[in-house]
C-alpha cells in the first residue's frame, strides 16, 4: 500500500489548534502534531465504532492491552504483562499524576532542560522544586550526557523527569546513557518518571530503548509513559498508556487521578488498537517521510541561512533552531511571526531565562508547506 503524505489537507474550519491560533496568511509550524492523514486501519475501526450509535463510557478491552503487550516486546523487546498498563487521556495527566502520588512539597525533582512547557511548568503545580540540568550539544552536534556531572546534580533529588526521545533537541537516549542514568538514580532513591511519546519516530536505523526495559529492578522504580498519538496523529483524541511493572507503585498512581484524570476517551481507545494492530506499514512510511523533512530542513538551513545553528535531530518531528548570532534584537519567533508570517515555538517556552534565541519549528508537514516555511523565514532574513 501507498501513502501520500505530499497530500495537502485543509485543516482550518476543523477545531484544529494549530490552524485556528494564527490568521490565515500564517503558516504553523509550531504545536507537536502533523498535517497527515491518519492511517486507513484507524479510520475504518472509527468508522466501525461510530456506526454503534451508543457512545457512553468506555474502558480498555483485552484486545488493546494485548496488542500493547505485543507491541513493547515486537518493537523494543520489552516482556510486560497487561495488568503493568494503566490507560490514561494523555501523557501529560500522567507526570503530574506520579509527581503528586510520590512526592511532597518542597521536594526536588530534577528536568533536563531544556524541555517542552508542559514538563517545565509540572513541578510548580505541586509545589516542587525543579532542578534544571542543562542539556547542550558538543561541537558534533550530539547532545552527550556527563554522567559525573548527571550525578552531582541528583544529589539530593527524589526523581527524574526523563523525556525520550528530547523534546526539543530531538535526541536519542543510547542505551548506555540510560544505564548510566538508572545506576544514579538508584544510588540517589529517586524515582524516574519516562515520557516516551516520541519512541516510534527514531531515524537513521537508531533504536528506541525503554528505560524500564533494561532490567527488572530499573522497571520497578520506573513509571514509563507512552501513547500512539505522536506517531499516528490522534492527539485529539486523547489515549495514552503509563506501563508500571511494581504492583504497589501502580496502584498508588491509580490513587491519585484525585477527580481530576478522568477515564479514556471511546475513539482514542479503538483508534489505538487500530494503529497498533494494523498502523505498521503507514508507520514506517511516515518515518522515511519525516527523516526525509529532516535532511531537507537540514540542509536549507545550513545552505540559505547559516545565521541559524541547527543540529539535525535524530527523532521526533521538531527541530530546534538557535537563532542567537542573527542577533534578531526581539524574540525569534515574534520576528517570524511577524517578518515571515510564520508561527514557531517561542524559546521561551522551554526555558524561561536560557533558550530566548531559540524556537522550535516543526516539520511535520508536506515537503511543500516546509520548503515555503523555510522560503518565507530566508526572505525575512534577506529583508532585514
Amino acid at each position: 500500500m501507498t501513502f501520500d503524505f505530499d497530500a495537502v489537507i485543509d485543516r482550518r474550519g476543523t477545531g484544529s489548534n494549530k490552524w485556528t491560533r494564527y490568521p490565515a496568511d500564517v503558516l504553523p509550524m509550531w504545536v507537536a502534531d502533523t498535517d497527515f492523514a491518519v492511517a486507513p486501519a484507524i479510520v475504518d475501526a472509527l468508522r466501525k465504532r461510530a456506526a454503534h450509535p451508543v457512545f457512553g463510557y468506555a474502558v480498555a478491552q483485552d484486545a488493546l492491552r494485548a496488542q500493547i503487550v505485543t507491541e513493547l516486546r515486537t518493537r523494543f523487546d520489552w516482556v510486560i504483562s497487561p495488568a503493568d498498563i494503566v490507560l490514561l487521556p494523555g501523557v501529560e495527566p500522567g507526570f503530574n499524576m506520579a509527581m503528586k502520588a510520590f512526592l511532597n512539597p518542597g521536594d526536588s525533582i530534577a528536568v533536563q532542560t531544556p524541555i517542552y512547557r508542559p514538563i517545565l511548568r509540572a513541578p510548580g503545580h505541586w509545589g516542587l522544586k525543579r532542578r534544571d540540568i542543562r542539556l547542550d550539544p558538543n561541537a558534533s552536534g550530539e547532545w552527550a550526557i556527563d554522567l559525573a556531572q548527571f550525578d552531582a546534580q541528583m544529589s539530593g533529588a527524589r526523581a527524574f523527569l526523563l523525556c525520550n526521545p528530547h523534546n526539543p533537541s530531538g535526541k536519542v537516549y543510547t542505551r548506555e546513557e540510560l544505564l548510566g542514568i538508572a545506576d544514579i538514580c538508584a544510588k540517589r532513591d529517586a524515582l524516574i518518571i519516562s515520557d516516551e511519546i516520541h519512541g516510534d519516530l527514531v531515524f537513521d536505523g537508531r533504536t528506541h530503548t525503554p528505560i524500564a526495559s533494561l532490567s527488572h529492578e530499573i522497571a520497578r522504580r520506573t513509571i514509563t509513559l507512552m501513547a500512539a498519538s505522536k506517531t499516528y496523529n490522534i492527539a485529539g483524541l486523547k489515549t495514552a498508556f503509563a506501563v508500571i511493572t511494581d504492583p504497589d507503585i501502580r496502584a498508588r498512581f491509580e490513587a491519585n487521578r484525585l477527580g481530576m484524570v478522568d477515564s479514556v476517551n471511546l475513539f482514542g481507545l479503538v483508534a489505538t488498537e487500530a494503529a497498533l494492530a494494523g498502523g505498521a506499514e503507514w508507520r514506517d512510511a511516515q518515518l522515511a517521510y519525516l527523516q526525509a523533512n529532516r535532511d531537507v530542513l537540514v540542509d536549507t538551513i545550513r545552505m540559505t541561512m547559516p545565521g541559524i545553528t541547527l543540529h539535525a535531530p535524530q527523532a521526533t518531528f521538531l527541530a530546534w533552531l538557535d537563532c542567537s548570532a542573527l542577533e534578531l534584537g526581539e524574540e525569534p519567533q515574534a520576528f517570524f511571526l511577524r517578518e515571515a508570517k510564520v508561527a514557531l515555538s517561542a524559546g521561551s517556552e522551554f526555558h524561561e531565562t536560557e533558550t530566548q534565541d531559540f524556537v522550535r519549528l516543526n516539520f511535520g508537514c508536506t515537503r511543500a508547506t516546509l520548503l515555503q516555511g523555510l522560503d518565507r523565514m530566508r526572505q525575512s532574513l534577506k529583508r532585514r
